[in-house]
């Protein structure tokens, strides 16, 4: 592919088949602001290394899809402003036109699978809004599930987003969604949802199989590993139900639609919590990191 680059560590662990973990960027644009995001990018880069695999975040620069950032180029995206936050329907325009952009968890798919990595941590995946009956807001993130076959590992959906409804979806679509070492499915911020976990698997070979036995199956689409954020970490549903009420209702007042809604929602529910909802936030993507590496490994084993 003409607009891809490998930054070099990536490339090396590439052609000597070593594990590879692809991460998103908008967290590092759009999640925090900088010098955190760069501090916590960097964190988590070093908790896949430490797990035994290699990471590779995913952003488009100047029309190249970076596989991968060096650290000067990592800091440089960190202190922009402005940048594009890349879905599905934006990654190819923005890769056309020469623009700088963050990948979604949709757009980082795609990179992944096109770079030949099946494994992909995030924080919490996108998914059906509260409203959707009359808004249709729904992330692309659900349909990248069922087409593009990358095994995504994150603290479930959002607790912004209505769960009950994402799981319905992801459900219809085909979509394996999997619980390790619990019976009720997370919701970001919290260990537990009013939801039952649709799949538990609780450790990194039997998830790895899984993913293996899709290919085998020629069955499209990825996996969704919902990993619960480890319990000193977590914010309990009791505490962030009003909250993020809340804030839907003052979005609702501003007429915030589309891209613009979830950074609302999580900037109100920052304040709220008086950036306990941040520190909550990088500790699962932390644990998420350190297991993405754990089935990524695995994979490779179970692939050779």
């Amino acid at each position: 592919m003409i607009y891809m680059t490998f930054s070099a560590e990536a490339a090396r662990a590439r052609s000597s088949g070593q594990p590879l973990v692809a991460l998103e960027s908008t967290i590092i644009t759009h999640g925090m602001p900088y010098p955190q995001n760069v501090a916590m990018a960097h964190r988590v880069e070093a908790d896949i290394r430490e797990a035994g695999a290699t990471p590779a975040t995913v952003a488009v620069i100047e029309g190249r899809l970076h596989i991968g950032l060096e650290s000067e180029l990592l800091q440089t995206l960190g202190k922009m402003t402005g940048v594009a936050k890349l879905s599905r329907a934006d990654l190819a325009p923005c890769l056309a036109s020469g623009g700088t952009g963050a990948t979604t968890v949709a757009a980082t798919m795609i990179a992944a699978h096109h770079a030949g990595i099946a494994v992909f941590a995030t924080g919490g995946i996108g998914g059906v809004h509260r409203g959707a009956e009359t808004s249709f807001d729904i992330s692309a993130d659900l349909q990248e599930l069922a087409q593009t076959p990358v095994t995504v590992v994150s603290a479930g959906a959002k607790s912004i987003l209505d769960i009950g409804k994402t799981l319905e979806m992801l459900e219809t679509l085909g979509v394996p969604v999997i619980v390790p070492g619990q019976d009720v499915f997370p919701s970001f911020w919290s260990r537990r949802s009013l939801f039952p976990a649709p799949l538990r698997m609780d450790d990194a070979e039997t998830i790895a199989r899984a993913h293996a036995a899709r290919r085998a199956l020629g069955l499209p689409g990825g996996q969704l590993v919902a990993n619960p954020i480890p319990q000193a970490d977590e914010i309990p549903t009791e505490v962030l139900a009003p909250i993020i009420a809340a804030a839907q209702i003052e979005c609702d007042e501003e007429g915030i639609t589309g891209k613009a809604v979830t950074p609302f929602l999580l900037d109100r529910v920052f304040k709220a919590t008086r950036g306990k909802s941040l520190r909550a936030n990088i500790a699962l993507v932390r644990n998420n990191a350190v297991l993405a590496a754990q089935i990524a490994q695995a994979l490779r084993k179970v692939s050779t």
